[in-house]
């Protein structure tokens, strides 16, 4: 397993060697060390390669994620996974604000808390949080599922369309357009799944709530405006 440590190897040399994976390659597992909170570690990986990140890192760390296996082993600063298009990225850690943004396909697990405006905008993602998140997460979330073990901040679910939110714990409030929705079997499955995925064996499935979108704000309605 090549060993690259970022007090001596510049960024760039680690996602070079990242992005030119040759097909057949053996060497298709990394171990990154002194990552000192490094911007964009990580970034635009396009094979199955497995990354372990031994310490925090700053902001946009696997951004772009296509196929990989990233774990940090501590934090992660803003954008962690943000357009994550498949593949699977864990922190062990907490991550700050606007996880999973944007993100297309793949799981992203956050064994801490979330800060800000986790999912925003998410488009088909899967993401577990153990713990708790902040205000505006899943602001206009399209699809995928955000499922937390813990709280929920102000403003869950705001311009929702189609994601689905699961929260074992309270939320403050729920944003405009986002209300509770009964929780069914095909639902219980999914969270069942998505809860083995990310490592969680202590709960249970039908200790969550589900949330989702009234649809009222998919079109402008004139009726609706004090919603916007």
């Amino acid at each position: 397993m090549p060993v690259i440590d970022l007090a001596t190897t510049p960024l760039r040399e680690l996602n070079s060697a990242l992005h030119n994976i040759q097909n057949g390659s053996n060497h298709l597992s990394f171990e990154v060390v002194n990552p000192r909170g490094s911007h964009s570690v990580a970034v635009g990986i396009d094979a199955p390669v497995t990354v372990d990140v031994k310490g925090s890192v700053g902001y946009y760390c696997a951004g772009m994620n296509d196929g990989g296996t990233v774990t940090v082993h501590g934090s992660a600063g803003p954008g962690v996974a943000e357009n994550m298009m498949s593949g699977t990225v864990v922190i062990e850690g907490d991550a700050s604000q606007y996880a999973g943004a944007t993100g297309r396909g793949g799981l992203l697990v956050i064994k801490g808390n979330a800060a800000s405006r986790c999912g925003i905008s998410m488009k088909g993602i899967d993401i577990v949080v153990h713990g708790n998140i902040g205000h505006m997460s899943a602001f206009m979330g399209q699809s995928g599922h955000l499922v937390v073990l813990g709280d929920a901040g102000d403003a869950l679910g705001d311009s929702l369309y189609e994601a689905k939110l699961f929260v074992r714990g309270s939320v403050k409030s729920l944003g405009a357009d986002c209300i509770e929705k009964e929780l069914r079997p095909e639902h219980l499955t999914k969270l069942a799944e998505l809860l083995e995925k990310a490592g969680v064996t202590e709960v249970r499935p039908e200790e969550f709530k589900r949330y989702g979108s009234a649809r009222k704000l998919y079109n402008f309605n004139i009726d609706n405006a004090d919603a916007y």
